[in-house]
């Protein structure tokens, strides 16, 4: 019940909707090339995990990168309301993340204060590491990308037919790219090793110095 009730609370126009439908060119540069060239951004993603002057990231460095690959995921969760209710053992995988999901969800700028603290506190901050960096990165690009379903799922709402399969299906999608995300994401960290996520990783690289 309390699953259920999480799920289907349904939110005003996201903080990203906003930012990308007023200032594109600010989102825009997350994607975009900034004049690097192409073979300097390939040789810096074959750097291994540095901290501190050693050869591998260090358990804080870890940590913080494992727990930012939560964030894209809590502001995702609304889009496994037909993957959950329908596996349990997705169910029981969720449900201890349920209270820090109601928390993140309690106040509708959470999310966006979430996204400020991790671009200009941690993203744009010398003082932590190139690996923290990278991965916090890698876990603003994919909460960006959450946009366009969000966009589209708002401009095609169908009640039933094959509209709705169509949307079902979009949905599970985004929601179970989200939740590999966060375990490949998470576990990679926590190994010490470079998580690279599909289309997202490129676009890190560019904005992480």
């Amino acid at each position: 019940m309390a699953m259920a009730s999480l799920l289907s609370t349904v939110t005003p126009l996201s903080y990203k909707q906003s930012l990308y439908l007023k200032h594109p060119p600010y989102l825009s540069s997350l994607f975009y090339s900034t004049g690097k060239p192409r073979a300097q951004i390939k040789l810096r993603s074959l750097i291994t995990a540095k901290s501190n002057g050693s050869d591998s990231a260090d358990a804080p460095d870890r940590l913080i990168s494992a727990i930012t690959y939560f964030y894209p995921f809590f502001d995702g969760i609304q889009y496994g309301k037909y993957v959950i209710t329908q596996f349990t053992p997705i169910q029981t995988l969720i449900q201890p993340l349920i209270p820090a999901i109601r928390v993140f969800k309690s106040f509708p700028f959470n999310g966006f204060l979430v996204f400020l603290t991790l671009y200009f506190v941690v993203v744009r901050n010398p003082n932590f590491s190139r690996y923290v960096r990278f991965n916090t990165m890698q876990a603003i690009v994919l909460d960006v990308l959450l946009i366009f379903p969000d966009l589209l799922e708002r401009g095609f709402n169908p009640r039933d037919g094959l509209g709705l399969d169509l949307l079902m299906s979009l949905d599970s999608t985004v929601f179970l790219f989200l939740l590999v995300s966060l375990i490949y994401g998470s576990s990679s960290c926590l190994l010490g090793q470079v998580p690279r996520l599909p289309i997202v990783a490129e676009a890190a690289d560019r904005q992480v110095l």
